[in-house]
């Protein structure tokens, strides 16, 4: 009974997990519109949840000291790369759009792994990643000569391979015998990701009336700074936290599953609130985006000769997975 309500409240965390990152890009979006710079944006964010994660930071401040190589790269990808390339990517194509795409990391995780690591994978990653692609292509509408910006799907795509960089730091910090506390490199993460976004953002220049304005949500005038506590707080340190403590309560397997949520909680709060309506064969892709990402990052082999892609030591890199950053 202990350990059905342990999984019961990890089913929950991660789902809370999962609303909260999927809502960042619809209180973002109207940010920028209002006339905030998509960096500014993510400067805020990342900066404002760095603040709060001081005392994570400080609580774990060996880190710096045993892992410096592993929080630089953590900081650099998984938090200001990720960050800036998807707010960037939403101030140009739809948020569904542009988080459908990021969820093509799995699928670049693998070609890692096969092309650089020179591990093989299984015949069902590799399906899910024909999958994955065959989704995008429907999600873009590749058939009328791609209908959205293209510099805004690069940017989406950039979103994309940054999050393999997240993938691959977590399965480094994950395989050790003494792992990494994941609460401690999310901190350390945010800590360094804001130092180098002060620098690539330039703050000083940002247009601070905005933040003591409104911002248009499917018309609607919504306080800036709600938005963007909202985005601080409720989209950052919230759903790192509660994912991290739902990957702890379940396999990684099944906290990735939830995890593909966040796409369709992304999609459907841009419908609701921001007007931006997908077609038919776009709601289909992303369906089969979501599903081709998933065989892709949970499938198994059939027999435990060797590693390979999509077995244990590939769960084993999820344990950080939980709080996924773009979003």
């Amino acid at each position: 009974m202990h350990a059905s309500q342990g999984r019961n409240a990890g089913l929950g965390l991660a789902l809370a997990s999962a609303f909260a990152f999927g809502g960042s890009g619809v209180a973002a979006k109207p940010l920028i519109e209002a006339g905030l710079d998509p960096l500014h944006v993510v400067w805020l964010r990342v900066t404002g949840a760095a603040l709060v994660m001081l005392p994570v930071a400080w609580r774990h401040r060996a880190l710096l000291r045993r892992k410096p190589a592993l929080l630089a790269g953590f900081g650099l990808l998984a938090v200001a790369g990720v960050q800036a390339c998807y707010f960037a990517a939403i101030s140009r194509i739809p948020v569904g759009v542009a988080l459908l795409i990021e969820y093509l990391a799995p699928a670049l995780v693998l070609a890692w792994v096969r092309f650089v690591q020179r591990r093989p994978v299984t015949r069902a990653a590799g399906a899910g990643v024909v999958l994955a692609v065959g989704g995008l292509a429907c999600v873009v509408e590749v058939w009328s000569g791609l209908r959205f910006d293209l510099v805004g799907l690069l940017l989406a795509l950039g979103a994309a391979c940054c999050q393999v960089g997240y993938f691959v730091l977590s399965d480094h910090g994950g395989d050790e015998a003494e792992p990494v506390d994941p609460l401690g490199v999310i901190a350390y993460g945010l800590l360094i990701g804001a130092v180098v976004l002060t620098f690539v953002a330039r703050p000083w220049g940002m247009d601070r009336q905005v933040l003591g304005g409104t911002a248009d949500m499917g018309g609607a005038a919504v306080p800036a700074w709600l938005l963007l506590g909202w985005i601080v707080l409720v989209a950052t340190v919230v759903a790192y936290v509660t994912g991290v403590i739902a990957v702890r309560r379940l396999s990684p397997q099944v906290a990735g599953v939830v995890a593909c949520l966040e796409a369709v909680i992304a999609t459907v709060c841009a419908w609701v609130l921001l007007g931006e309506h997908l077609s038919g064969p776009q709601i289909l892709g992303g369906a089969v985006v979501l599903v081709g990402a998933f065989i892709a990052q949970s499938s198994t082999p059939k027999a435990p000769s060797g590693p390979v892609a999509g077995s244990d030591r590939a769960a084993a890199g999820d344990e950080l997975s939980a709080g996924r950053t773009a979003t």
